[in-house]
């Protein structure tokens, strides 16, 4: 497989599923307009999600939207085991059986409902090339997410597991463990918040000459931190240094992230790149001896 899958660093990637239905009481689009409709059916996707994906964990639906005739459902992947797992149920037609199940009881189908599907990531279409595992996990890696999840995901899920009773083995996973508003690190919860000037200037202290990496974790999720603005930033301040450099690149995110700049954003790019010590003092945790 391309270094770019198995590089040793944090994997991430995109994928869209296409999901069509064949029955004829059952238009996908209309039942997803429908509010009650729309929880019905999200619990189905998330029900197939977990049977295809191996569980709770190493995945997210960040969209669902309308793709006439189909309804797209947009998933970003932050474990290589569980988009691989993912892929061998899709090729193998278990994700279609388990889709087929879930809504054929949460619906109360009195028939077989039955789905078409398609897998794209990016602009390939990955249901040309079910048979080269590689291949597929590298598109999908490859296809890096343009959004955070929607506002309306969120509530889907929150409301979601109001009702639904996990099994205790991956309790672990659930978002519930922590308030919308917050953040788990080292078992700890903190609130959320966009960042400010003192997380700017501590990390801009503390980074030194690892700012690059963590750009380009933030610029997973960040269109204006790609390989070319980062260079930028490290031609135009050179002369200044590294704190110069690494304090431009923050500024850089946040103007062009507003709101959504915050801080558990960076606390998890500088969990992926292995600087636990700088999200410690950014957080002002008590070191461990």
């Amino acid at each position: 497989m391309d270094d770019k899958v198995l590089d040793g660093g944090p994997w991430t990637g995109c994928a869209v599923l296409f999901l069509q239905s064949l029955c004829p009481d059952v238009n996908l689009l209309t039942l997803y307009k429908d509010q009650q409709g729309k929880f019905i059916f999200f619990k189905v996707i998330k029900l197939t999600l977990i049977d295809s994906a191996g569980g709770l964990a190493g995945y997210e639906i960040i969209k669902v939207h309308d793709a006439d005739p189909f309804l797209g459902v947009e998933v970003k992947f932050m474990d290589l085991a569980a988009c691989q797992h993912f892929l061998e149920c899709y090729s193998s037609g278990a994700m279609r059986q388990s889709i087929s199940q879930h809504a054929c009881r949460l619906l109360a189908l009195a028939q077989e409902f039955t789905v078409e599907t398609q897998l794209k990531a990016g602009t390939q279409i990955l249901d040309r090339c079910l048979d080269k595992l590689e291949l597929c996990l590298q598109h999908i890696h490859l296809s890096q997410p343009e959004r955070l999840r929607d506002e309306e995901i969120d509530q889907l899920e929150q409301q979601l597991e109001r009702e639904v009773h996990w099994p205790a083995s991956q309790q672990n996973s659930l978002i519930q463990e922590v308030p919308r508003n917050c953040f788990k690190f080292q078992n700890k919860v903190f609130e959320d918040r966009m960042l400010m000037t003192e997380d700017v200037q501590s990390f801009a202290n503390g980074v030194g000459r690892h700012w690059k990496h963590v750009g380009r974790t933030l610029g997973r999720e960040c269109r204006a931190l790609q390989d070319t603005a980062i260079d930028n930033l490290a031609y135009e301040y050179a002369r200044e240094g590294l704190y110069e450099q690494a304090y431009q690149l923050l500024r850089c995110f946040m103007q062009a992230e507003g709101r959504a700049a915050k801080l558990s954003r960076l606390v998890k790019a500088l969990e992926d790149c292995k600087l636990t010590g700088l999200a410690e003092t950014i957080l002002g945790v008590q070191l461990r001896d």
